[in-house]
């Protein structure tokens, strides 16, 4: 499988804290980033296909003020037909599982980056495998009701937390789908307030070259410098880092099934903001079905979070603030 080399341009104007959610909707990828669907692959698949572990798993913020039952919506659950990607024959099968409770999301191996450990943490409200079943095939699949006081609260968020994980358990399909959290069970309908985020963000790229598409990490308190991580670009572009006071850096870049690492040293204006991270295509040749994962941690080994909402909004650069007068005295 080709795919090429990505374009990470990241971008921020946002001043607003961690505890600050104002979320206008909650669809997973958010609609601020662009991307057309996060994909998994069954446990059985290659890694050149774009997933590093096969398994995805995600974080919702449930506002503490909210009382009213809620719902996790999934488009396109199964694995076959119109949008998943096929390997010889259907034949994966997907997992997937909500959790609340204690643990769900402070338990330090839910919020690691490999399946491993105790990432199930918590408590498990939900689970359902997924074939191939045309029944399913670009439709949406509703868990709920569910009772925001199931979740766990967390004080930094002011939010009940709730976590989904989508295993691969089976097979060496792609799945391609998309989560919506929802006040209604047949129906997309926001709740006002909440988020929802990841530490390591597996997605299909846009099938052309005009999309745009975005990620957001968020640079928290103490951050000196972050080392970017992205995984199976395969030349689909080039990377660049954009922030309020950054109007652009290039990355390094990975190969075919492979890691590649970059460092950037992070301004102290760019903290409790968000690095917007664009990924732009080659225009020169057109790279199907293009999967990609990408993480960032912090000096101590510690992960950001990918908000699909950005706090305070999508992050623009500023030449002014980034314009510092020579001292000639």
């Amino acid at each position: 499988m080709v795919k090429q080399y990505i374009q990470i341009f990241l971008s921020s104007v946002f001043f607003l804290t961690v505890a600050s959610w104002k979320a206008g909707a909650q669809p997973v990828p958010g609609e601020a980033e662009n991307i057309p669907y996060l994909i998994t692959f069954g446990g059985d698949g290659e890694t050149s296909w774009g997933d590093d572990d096969f398994s995805q798993t995600w974080f919702f913020t449930i506002p503490a003020d909210f009382n009213q039952p809620f719902y996790i919506r999934i488009f396109d659950p199964d694995t076959g037909g119109e949008h998943d990607e096929i390997n010889g024959l259907w034949n994966t099968r997907m997992r997937y599982s909500v959790y609340g409770g204690a643990g769900c999301y402070t338990h330090p191996d839910a919020k690691g980056i490999d399946p491993t450990g105790n990432y199930h943490s918590g408590t498990q409200l939900f689970s359902r495998v997924f074939g191939a079943d045309p029944a399913r095939d670009n439709q949406w699949f509703t868990f709920g009701p569910l009772n925001p006081a199931e979740g766990e609260f967390v004080a930094e968020f002011n939010s009940y937390v709730f976590k989904i994980i989508c295993d691969g358990i089976a097979g060496d399909d792609g799945n391609n789908y998309r989560y919506f959290l929802s006040r209604d069970a047949d129906s997309n309908r926001p709740i006002e307030g909440a988020n929802a985020f990841t530490y390591e963000y597996t997605f299909r790229m846009w099938n052309d070259h005009d999309n745009v598409m975005h990620i957001y990490p968020y640079v928290d308190t103490g951050c000196i410098y972050v080392r970017v991580f992205n995984f199976d670009w395969d030349s689909d572009g080039d990377v660049m880092v954009v922030s309020e006071v950054r109007k652009g850096q290039l990355l390094k870049v990975s190969g075919e099934d492979h890691w590649t690492e970059d460092r950037i040293n992070v301004d102290p204006r760019e903290i409790g903001k968000s690095y917007d991270f664009q990924f732009h295509k080659r225009k020169d040749m057109l790279v199907g079905n293009n999967n990609v994962v990408v993480r960032v941690e912090n000096q101590y080994g510690e992960m950001l979070r990918f908000f699909s909402v950005p706090i305070g909004g999508v992050p623009r650069y500023n030449p002014q603030a980034a314009f510092k007068p020579i001292n000639r005295k």
